[in-house]
């Protein structure tokens, strides 16, 4: 990702560092990272994380219903998502979280960079209580909705940060006016003409 952004930006490094090599960490060049961000002759690769084969677990799309995730499999109702391990999650809604369905977290070793809550909808505060008790046990920990939640825990997941996720799938779903649009689009409805 390094080299293409060099290359993106190629012209302006090599105005203010002229041709001399730009040495990494690695001991490489300027010139090395731009040859190796081309497939061909002016072209830049770039890599989609959540279609390789061997991407850690990212979290595609929600619904009232539970999740899909970027290896295309369905998860309904809450769960627990790691890099690379999906846990269902066997409460009814946020209002039961508790220290002990919390237990699972006290116990890894090593202990997660972060934990992301999904609560599903704006506004619901979990129990103070529970929040001194993960950070009283080494776990930092991030409550939001679930569509921040999910957003933020691919984020740190691509990073390759040590993070987990305990999300609910929302009860209600806003709908928007891209929303309506894709769906016409993906329907190949856009074009049709509707009488007044």
């Amino acid at each position: 990702m390094l080299a293409v952004g060099f290359r993106l930006c190629g012209r302006s490094l090599m105005k203010t560092f002229g041709n001399k090599p730009w040495n990494f960490a690695k001991g490489g060049s300027y010139q090395a990272a731009r040859q190796h961000s081309l497939d061909s002759e002016g072209k830049t690769s770039m890599t989609i994380m959540n279609a390789e084969p061997n991407a850690p677990l990212m979290v595609d799309s929600y619904s009232q219903y539970g999740f899909r995730l970027n290896n295309g499999l369905a998860v309904i109702g809450p769960m627990i998502i790691f890099p690379k391990t999906i846990l269902s999650w066997n409460l009814s809604g946020p209002e039961d979280i508790s220290e002990e369905s919390l237990a699972l977290f006290f116990a890894l070793e090593p202990k997660l960079d972060i934990l992301v809550l999904g609560m599903g909808v704006r506004g619901f505060k979990i129990n103070p209580k529970v929040v001194t008790a993960l950070r009283h046990h080494g776990t930092n920990v991030e409550v939001l909705t679930t569509d921040a939640a999910c957003a933020t825990f691919n984020f740190l997941n691509a990073e390759k940060r040590s993070v987990a996720g305990a999300l609910f799938p929302p009860q209600f779903i806003a709908v928007t006016d891209d929303d309506l649009a894709l769906s016409q689009i993906q329907r190949k409805d856009i074009l049709k003409i509707e009488d007044i």
